[in-house]
């Protein structure tokens, strides 16, 4: 006899093809939307500290490039110690991204935001 096959969210018995796993949209999208989710805490605050730091270079840098400075970016709760990746220009200058925003240090505090054009291109 073969074995019963089962809903992988519900449980609930299936009847029809052979390669079913689940007995509805529902429970298919149920089932995958949990597996998806940031289960770990850690891993949803790093998220959320990133999407916060993303957040805040784009409010500074409506445009394409600006100026503001180190202070500013902590007083707005920008996070430095998560980034998503470092660029190194051909000058050796460091622009530290987060997503498609960065910034590159300047002398005095200073910083210039810019928003990275070839990530959508």
């Amino acid at each position: 006899m073969a074995e019963k096959r089962v809903c992988q969210n519900c449980g609930y018995e299936l009847k029809g093809r052979a390669d079913q796993k689940f007995c509805s949209d529902l429970c298919r999208n149920a089932f995958h939307n949990q597996m998806n989710s940031d289960s770990n805490n850690f891993v949803r605050n790093v998220n959320n500290t990133l999407r916060r730091n993303r957040r805040i270079l784009e409010k500074l840098c409506p445009g394409d490039k600006t100026k503001s400075t180190k202070g500013q970016l902590s007083n707005d709760g920008y996070n430095f110690n998560y980034h998503t990746n470092i660029f190194r220009t051909k000058k050796g200058l460091e622009y530290v991204f987060c997503y498609d925003f960065g910034y590159l240090d300047l002398p005095n505090d200073e910083v210039v935001i810019v928003k990275r054009k070839d990530y959508v291109d």
